[in-house]
């Protein structure tokens, strides 16, 4: 009798947890877990999710933040072993989704996400045709669940990101979209993360953490708002010490705009504590800010330290091409011919920069040493200190053809960073002359800046035409990317 009792007792438990009906249920618990997600916080995040298990296990929204988990340590870290063992997984979670209750909000919602964060791994490992179609269908199910629960406010974020991001899509990927049926537009796209991102809203307020992620490299890389990028963080007063994803989003958009010390500041204040995801790329922005203001020996130690720790493939070989700077620099030749040998055997060329630093390590050539020491410096935010460099200099002072280009286009770049547009112009448009039929980018992204700063003073039929130029100059260095800004540009100055 004792026996059949205990297995009658087993067999509820068997039935209550597969047979329970399942639920969504954003409780305080996951609501808390999914702060700490957010703050890449795993640690305690992980303790926080098995708490909400057992408090209901029927509950759907920890599969959900464990997606979150897998998809930071995929993507920001790219390591192959933890992607042979987690990537499967985010199909398993659809399926279990999948079984919630479609009365639910996160119902759709839910699964959109976990497809977006399975493109975003695709694309990092290299599988762009499984990311287009993860991509459409996270579009799809997020624009039928905006029709069926149109007061549901994290829509807005997910399906306005994705049709921001699909209205820059580079002309050599445009036929994936149109095969996929995606519809991209950035001002409407923009308009939803805006509204998301400041809004009071319940929802809105929950879900800040990832808003203030997402919204701050919109405004930088997709609207060329970038003084408002990196003011948004202040404004928010966004915690860089214990939120490790402000962070590494703050410290990224201060490289970017060549603010260093800000940079590197964010970087040496973080909080240490083993609770948060242990990432490789603070010392690859480290690396690249010390590189900057030429503190060479520094550089060269973040860089290989980054080489050592990071498992993925995206800018190894860029970091090898500054580790080999980094030796050229300092008049270490044969040090600096073993680092380039690097570049050619490690890592990929997904990224531009990967394609770029490959190109120039087969050419077997090393750059002009002053053009590079003015380029680092006007990169990191030292004009003054470049264009000192460059005094006295004309393009006859070089005698390649590539050097009088870049010269001639880094003079440009410093008149423009230090707001003296109208010699930037001038200067840009005779590096547009010297190389619109070059491999080298300079002439492209001359156009570029043209075209943002005729946008920045509203001028934007001339803007349009320089951003069509940029993008009619063909088969040169940073294609891709430097498309897909002269596209957003456009889109911006026509308000699509």
């Amino acid at each position: 009798m004792k026996k059949i009792a205990l297995l009658a007792f087993g067999m509820i438990i068997f039935l209550a947890e597969n047979f329970a009906q399942k639920t969504f249920d954003f409780t305080t618990t996951t609501q808390q877990a999914y702060q700490d997600i957010t703050k890449l916080k795993f640690r305690t995040a992980v303790v926080l999710l098995n708490k909400s298990l057992e408090q209901n296990p029927s509950n759907l929204i920890p599969v959900l933040l464990q997606n979150y988990i897998d998809f930071y340590t995929l993507f920001l870290n790219e390591d192959p072993a933890d992607y042979k063992k987690l990537y499967p997984l985010f199909e398993e979670r659809v399926a279990l989704i999948q079984k919630g209750p479609k009365s639910s909000p996160f119902y759709l919602y839910a699964q959109a996400v976990i497809r977006i964060q399975r493109a975003g791994v695709s694309v990092k490992f290299g599988n762009l045709w499984d990311a287009g179609w993860d991509f459409r269908r996270a579009y799809h199910l997020l624009k039928e669940n905006k029709q069926l629960f149109p007061s549901f406010t994290p829509n807005d974020l997910m399906h306005g990101a994705l049709q921001a991001a699909i209205g820059t899509v580079p002309k050599g990927y445009r036929w994936l979209v149109t095969l996929l049926g995606m519809k991209g537009s950035v001002t409407e796209g923009m308009k939803r993360v805006r509204n998301f991102t400041t809004s009071n809203d319940p929802w809105a307020v929950y879900f800040f953490n990832e808003a203030a992620f997402i919204y701050p490299y919109m405004l930088y890389f997709i609207e060329n708002k970038k003084a408002a990028a990196l003011a948004f963080a202040q404004q928010k007063k966004l915690d860089l010490v214990n939120n490790h994803l402000h962070a590494y989003m703050a410290a990224h958009l201060a490289l970017n705009e060549k603010v260093v010390e800000l940079s590197k500041s964010i970087i040496t204040n973080r909080n240490k504590s083993g609770d948060y995801l242990k990432l490789s790329t603070w010392d690859f922005q480290m690396g690249y800010a010390k590189l900057y203001h030429l503190d060479i020996e520094d550089a060269k130690k973040y860089f290989e330290l980054f080489v050592e720790e990071f498992k993925g493939q995206f800018y190894v070989k860029d970091v090898y091409q500054k580790i080999s700077w980094c030796y050229y620099l300092q008049g270490n030749i044969k040090e600096a011919e073993q680092a380039r040998l690097k570049i050619i055997s490690k890592g990929s060329t997904e990224a531009d920069a990967d394609k770029k630093a490959l190109k120039d390590a087969k050419s077997n050539t090393w750059p002009n040493l002053l053009l590079l020491k003015a380029r680092l410096l006007n990169d990191g935010g030292y004009h003054t200190e470049a264009l000192k460099l460059l005094a006295g200099k004309t393009d006859s002072n070089f005698e390649k053809s590539a050097d009088k280009l870049e010269f001639t286009y880094r003079v440009a770049r410093i008149y423009d960073d230090l707001n003296r547009k109208e010699e930037a112009i001038k200067t840009y448009l005779i590096a547009i002359r010297l190389g619109e039929k070059r491999k080298e980018y300079f002439a492209a992204r001359a156009a570029l800046q043209i075209a943002q700063i005729y946008e920045n003073e509203g001028q934007l039929a001339l803007a349009i035409q320089y951003y069509l130029q940029c993008l009619a100059m063909e088969d040169h260095e940073y294609k891709d990317s430097l498309d897909q800004r002269a596209k957003a540009g456009i889109a911006r100055c026509k308000g699509e």
